[in-house]
C-alpha cells in the first residue's frame, strides 16, 4: 500500500533535493523519488562545474549543502570565486565585469558538481522529514501520494510525458563541449569568455582562488565539434589556442572532453492541480550566461516561499495557489532565457555591419560603469 506524504518530489539531482530540504524546514512530510539510495562517490572523470550566482549561495547554504570552500587532504577546493569576468567579441571589443566595481568579492562562483551533489545527498540523508524512494522512471502502486507532486525530473521527464503536458523544444545549431584544462599559471579567479567564428568559447576557473585548474565550455556547430572529438589531444588544444592566445599558453588537457545537444524549451503549462514543473522539467537554455541551474535553484525557492505563505485554508495542491509560483516564475525564465538565446543569435549573424555593431555596443558598454554595474547585479540576484 502507498504511503501519503505532503510533497513528492519526482527527481532527486540537484533541484529536487534541494527543494526537499526547503520544504523540509516547514515541517512537511517530503518523499524524494529518484534512482539514487546514496551519496555518489567523488568522480574523477566528471567534467562538469556549474557556475552559481550569490542568490543560489544564500539558497545552498540555507539547507546546508554549500560545498567545502578550502582545501581538504591535499584535494582542491570545490568552490572557486570568480571576482572578474572578461569577454571579447569576434572583432576584438572587450568587455569586463569586476566583482570590486559592485563591492563584492565574488561574481559568482564555480562549483565542481560531484562535491555539490554528495553535500545535497548527505543533507538530505540527515533529515528526518526527508524519506528516499527508488524509482525506475516508471509509476508503481507502492510509490508515495502526496497532496502535491512536483516533477523535477530533468529536460526528458518520464513524469511530464506521461501526464501529456507540452514541452516546446527547438535545437540549438550547436552543440557543447566540455573538457578540463591545466594552466600554466594560476587563474586568480579570473573567467573569460571569446565570442568568435568558431562558436563561443569559456574558460572558467576552478581549484581555489590560486588554482591552475579551468573548465572548458565550448558551444560550436556539429562539424566543428566532431573535428575536435576526434583531434589528438596536441591539435585540440591548438584549435583552442588559436582563440585564447595569449591567454590560454602552456595549458593541458587533463579530462577527455564530453558533448552535448542544446536546445532553448519550455513547458507551456507548468502548473495544474496538485502538480507543478521545475528546473530543467520545465525549461531549458543556452549555457552562455552559466544560468541554468541557478534558474532552477530560483524555480524552487520561490516554490517553497509559496507554499509557506499560503492561506491557511489553502490546500499544498491549490491550482490558484500554485499559479502564482507559476506566473513569477515564467516572468523570470522569459528575461534570462530571451537573453540567452537573442546573445546567442546575435553572435551567429555572420554579416559584416553586424559585426561591426555588436563590437561597437560591447566596447561602449564597457564605457558606461552604471550599465555595467546594473548587469552585474542582476546577474548575482
Amino acid at each position: 500500500m502507498s504511503r501519503s506524504f505532503d510533497v513528492c518530489i519526482r527527481g532527486a539531482g540537484m533541484v529536487g533535493s534541494t527543494l526537499a530540504l526547503l520544504l523540509s524546514q516547514q515541517r512537511l512530510r517530503v518523499a524524494l523519488v529518484g534512482p539514487n539510495t546514496a551519496p555518489p562517490p567523488p568522480a574523477a572523470t566528471d567534467v562538469r562545474a556549474y557556475s552559481l550566482n550569490a542568490a543560489s549561495k544564500r539558497i545552498l547554504e540555507s539547507v546546508r549543502a554549500w560545498p567545502q570552500a578550502a582545501e581538504m587532504d591535499g584535494v582542491p577546493p570545490a568552490i572557486t570565486p570568480v571576482s572578474r569576468m572578461v569577454v571579447q567579441g569576434d572583432l576584438g571589443a572587450t568587455l569586463t565585469f569586476d566583482a570590486a566595481d559592485v563591492n563584492e568579492t565574488a561574481l559568482n562562483w564555480m562549483v565542481d558538481v560531484p562535491a555539490l551533489e554528495a553535500r545535497l545527498a548527505q543533507a538530505v540523508q540527515f533529515q528526518g522529514q526527508i524519506e528516499r524512494f527508488q524509482s525506475d522512471g516508471v509509476a508503481h502502486p507502492a510509490e508515495p501520494t502526496a497532496k502535491l507532486t512536483v516533477v523535477c525530473e530533468g529536460r526528458r521527464s518520464s513524469t511530464r510525458a506521461a501526464l501529456g503536458m507540452n514541452f516546446d523544444s527547438r535545437s540549438y545549431p550547436h552543440r557543447a563541449l566540455a573538457a578540463r584544462l591545466q594552466l600554466s599559471q594560476p587563474h586568480q579567479g579570473v573567467a573569460r569568455q571569446w565570442f568568435c567564428e568558431q562558436g563561443i568559447v569559456a574558460l572558467l576557473p576552478l581549484g581555489g582562488e590560486q588554482g591552475t585548474e579551468a573548465a572548458l565550455v565550448w558551444s560550436t556547430p556539429p562539424e566543428q565539434l566532431n573535428t575536435l572529438v576526434a583531434a589528438a589531444p596536441h591539435d585540440f588544444l591548438a584549435h583552442l589556442n588559436a582563440i585564447c592566445m595569449p591567454d590560454a599558453t602552456a595549458i593541458t588537457l587533463t579530462q577527455t572532453p564530453q558533448v552535448w545537444p542544446l536546445e532553448f524549451a519550455q513547458a507551456s503549462q507548468w502548473t495544474t492541480h496538485g502538480l507543478a514543473l521545475a528546473g530543467d522539467a520545465a525549461h531549458a537554455m543556452h549555457p552562455l550566461a552559466g544560468q541554468g541551474l541557478n534558474v532552477g535553484l530560483a524555480d524552487v525557492a520561490t516554490l517553497a516561499q509559496v507554499l509557506q505563505e499560503r492561506e491557511y485554508w489553502r490546500e499544498l495542491g491549490d491550482p490558484r495557489l500554485l499559479r502564482r509560483y507559476e506566473r513569477s516564475r515564467k516572468a523570470a525564465f522569459a528575461r534570462m532565457g530571451g537573453l540567452t538565446d537573442g546573445l546567442f543569435h546575435l553572435f551567429q549573424q555572420d554579416q559584416p555591419a553586424l559585426r561591426t555593431l555588436r563590437n561597437w555596443g560591447m566596447h561602449r558598454l564597457n564605457q558606461l560603469p552604471a550599465a555595467k554595474r546594473w548587469l552585474t547585479w542582476q546577474a548575482m540576484a
